[in-house]
């Protein structure tokens, strides 16, 4: 096993010991198998974009993210919202999102933590890249729901309240226990706090703000911001560190490999500040890593899923990071069919909304640090996460 698949497969081990390598093992059944107890299991990428195209497996049904988020959200936010009433409310809270805006917000929030951060990697420190990104990530969701600038340990302690609650969703979990319900409510009271007051005084330079203008109300800018405090944040901080290990481990095993040297050497002249360079790596990592793991969609009308015959109340569970995998383990040089293209993002009307503020915060940050002197020194995988990732990846530049 090289060291790029071992990395990434401790990872998930540590995040999942037991579930991961059974939901590993089901790619051996074929593209589509029932599973007893836990529903029509999807592996194959073209089934599971169909399926997230077709309005019949939808997230509101039993089994589906609104088991989970609606005792905690309320009913009227995007993550359990189906039909007429969800495209209206994505509509608006859509052209919140525009690349020319969340490319602002951005550059302004990161600008001062990314020159600290390449300073101190051009004085030759060592620095522990999780801890960095998830103080960033939680800068910039602090800018989104109304908290305005904010300190690094206010911006840690905020994302660390997010990643309590998310940590308490796991692959096979199908509701919250109403401890933890009681307990997600608690932040997310918080977050709608926040949220309101920014809403109230129709601050521009924050999303919550700007939904007033739009003609939202006051219940639905709390709920979208508790979505986005949710979901705003672990990817990126999540990803980015894992992104530059696959680079490190990637450019590492071609070294050696004295057959592929000519693929390590495209690598190493990679140019983070090349949009398309950077784009097709972000990509490829994405593919590899699989921001959303598993997806979920209950079964509305009778229907087919990759042959197999469905009915309503059916769950339908997506192994997204099968889906993805099955196309092997990283390779920058490897051309993304169309059934594949983002599917970690999700396809039709439930493709992530925050799709373009997740991409600016990322392609920011690995402007600075997905060079080829980038190297990684120490790391440490996160036990019990939901989303698999370092919780210390200590990086420096090489001289």
């Amino acid at each position: 096993m090289s060291p790029l698949i071992d990395h990434e497969t401790r990872l998930y081990l540590a995040a999942h010991p037991v579930i991961y390598p059974l939901l590993r093992l089901l790619t051996r059944f074929g593209p589509v198998i029932r599973v007893p107890g836990v529903g029509v299991v999807v592996n194959d990428a073209a089934t599971a974009r169909a399926v997230l195209m077709d309005k019949r497996f939808r997230k509101d049904g039993p089994g589906s993210p609104g088991d989970l988020w609606t005792p905690v959200l309320g009913p009227s936010v995007l993550l359990n919202m189906e039909g007429p009433a969800h495209a209206r409310l994505r509509a608006r809270l859509a052209s919140l999102f525009g690349s020319g805006y969340v490319d602002r917000l951005v550059a302004e929030v990161l600008r001062e933590p990314l020159a600290d951060l390449a300073a101190r990697l051009d004085r030759g420190e060592s620095l522990d890249l999780a801890n960095a990104v998830r103080v960033m990530a939680g800068a910039v969701i602090c800018r989104v729901i109304g908290l305005g600038e904010v300190s690094p340990t206010r911006a840690r302690e905020l994302f660390e309240a997010g990643e309590r609650v998310v940590s308490m969703v796991s692959l096979r979990s199908r509701r919250l226990s109403p401890r933890q319900v009681a307990i997600a409510r608690h932040v997310l009271n918080g977050i709608g706090d926040i949220a309101e007051a920014a809403y109230t005084a129709g601050d521009e330079n924050t999303v919550t703000g700007r939904m007033r203008g739009l003609g939202l109300t006051a219940a639905e800018a709390r709920g979208a911001a508790g979505a986005f405090f949710l979901t705003g944040t672990e990817t990126v901080a999540t990803f980015v560190p894992r992104l530059v290990a696959l680079l490190h481990d990637h450019r590492a095993d071609h070294r050696v490999d004295h057959r592929a040297d000519h693929r390590a050497d495209k690598l190493e002249r990679a140019d983070p500040s090349d949009p398309a360079d950077l784009g097709g790596l972000i990509d490829e990592a994405m593919r590899v890593t699989t921001p959303t793991p598993v997806m979920l969609r209950s079964v509305s009308a009778p229907a087919e899923v990759g042959g197999k015959r469905v009915r309503p109340g059916d769950r339908i569970v997506i192994v997204t990071h099968n889906c993805t995998r099955a196309y092997g383990p990283f390779d920058p040089d490897l051309p993304h069919p169309p059934e594949l293209r983002r599917l970690w993002f999700g396809a039709g009307p439930h493709f992530c909304i925050g799709y373009p503020l997740a991409m600016a915060e990322i392609t920011a940050i690995a402007r600075v640090v997905a060079a080829p002197s980038i190297r990684v020194v120490r790391r440490r995988a996160a036990r019990r996460v939901l989303i698999p990732a370092y919780r210390e990846l200590w990086i420096r530049k090489d001289r």
